[in-house]
């Protein structure tokens, strides 16, 4: 290590302060900072020494990642190779699927990063790390045939009118990775719905389809699939959103690590499951059912990208709101909404997206309405308390 660090001073001399490649010096820090922990600390002001900074959050989030990720190679390559009625191994159906979602990530991050770069040159500052996770988001969240020049103009509008626009990392008001995947699905509809858009060459081979579970229900189809093959994920969707037991271990490092919140996960769940459980009450109330509203609301919970979403994009620390309380009424809201909105609208079978964007609008005003609550609560508690002394809060 010290051999790179040795190394890396030697090639950052020409970007050091009065120098002529002081301009770009926010391209080879960025470098730095992600190979070594920063070596600046606060110099004024009261300040806090913790070992978690950004760089650390992110990668923790990246780490959640894998497995989902590693499940959706595999998933990938699995819905191509077992409808073409040939012999395959493991390594057959991971290779092909990491065939194409390998360049999707590379082509994600270079335009996303180079983007940033830009960015952080243009404006004289540091380059964040939070394009880490945004970076893998995007391309999990897509078809796996998607073209991949609709993932890089997906990646410019997410990081440019979603992000920069705002101010950059931690000003966004809107989940970066959903705004490109938005993007996507009103741009380029028939690339990210409909049934060749979810198993690789589809288009090439007339004998390989694949609805997702959503998309037969909602037209009126039989869903060939059992609950265990939802919850383990051996079924047509977005890359890495199908495995419900990946996503679970990613929560599970999410939550233990104290990056995700616990409370944004639990409520949201409660939300769809008792959005679902409203739907499945229909015909008890007299009122004609169809195949969504009839889906059991437990199964709700573990097709599509509900479970993907929820953790780790509603759980975004920037997009989310940030009370305690407000937590609990964001998540709740975000599960409620996605599953009224993949029921009410068929045209919008994965009403995760749309949930989730909908209520980064509205968690500032959650948070606002959560403190104005808490102050009003202390001001009567202090003027029942000493109801002659006038106190301002």
């Amino acid at each position: 290590m010290d051999w790179i660090r040795q190394r890396l001073d030697k090639i950052r001399e020409p970007f050091n302060k009065g120098n002529k490649l002081e301009k770009y010096a926010p391209a080879i820090n960025a470098l730095d900072t992600f190979l070594f922990t920063p070596n600046h600390t606060t110099k004024t002001g009261s300040h806090i020494r913790d070992a978690v900074d950004l760089k650390r959050t992110m990668i923790t989030v990246v780490i959640a990642l894998i497995p989902a990720l590693i499940f959706g190679m595999w998933n990938g390559g699995y819905q191509y190779l077992s409808q073409l009625g040939e012999a395959f191994t493991f390594w057959d159906a991971f290779l092909h699927g990491a065939g194409k979602i390998l360049p999707m990530i590379a082509v994600s991050y270079g335009v996303g990063l180079g983007i940033e770069f830009a960015f952080a040159i243009f404006r004289g500052h540091e380059v964040n790390e939070g394009y880490l996770v945004t970076g893998l988001l995007i391309p999990m969240i897509m078809p796996i045939d998607i073209p991949l020049w609709m993932v890089a103009l997906s990646v410019v509008f997410a990081v440019l009118v979603g992000k920069e626009a705002f101010g950059g990392t931690g000003m966004n008001i809107l989940n970066p990775a959903l705004t490109a995947r938005a993007f996507a699905f009103f741009a380029y509809p028939t690339y990210m719905s409909g049934n060749t858009v979810w198993v690789s060459n589809a288009y090439e081979v007339d004998a390989v389809t694949g609805e997702t579970i959503l998309g037969k229900l909602a037209s009126e189809s039989e869903v060939p699939y059992s609950a265990m093959d939802m919850f383990t994920g051996i079924i047509p969707g977005s890359i890495a959103e199908t495995s419900t037991i990946c996503i679970l271990v990613g929560a599970l490092i999410l939550i233990l690590t104290k990056v995700g919140s616990w409370r944004i996960i639990l409520s949201a769940f409660i939300g769809a499951a008792l959005m679902g459980f409203i739907f499945n009450s229909l015909p008890a109330m007299g009122l004609e059912g169809n195949d969504l509203t009839n889906f059991p609301w437990y199964l709700h919970l573990i097709v599509g990208g509900l479970a993907f979403g929820i953790v780790f994009m509603a759980t975004d620390p920037v997009s989310a709101a940030q009370t305690l309380k407000g937590k609990w009424i964001y998540g709740f809201l975000v599960g409620f909404l996605s599953v009224m909105i993949r029921v009410f609208n068929p045209a919008y079978p994965e009403g995760v997206m749309l949930g989730i964007l909908l209520m980064n609008v509205f968690a500032p005003t959650i948070d606002h309405y959560v403190i104005q609550a808490n102050i009003n609560r202390r001001k009567k508690r202090l003027n029942s308390a000493n109801p002659q002394v006038e106190t301002a809060i």
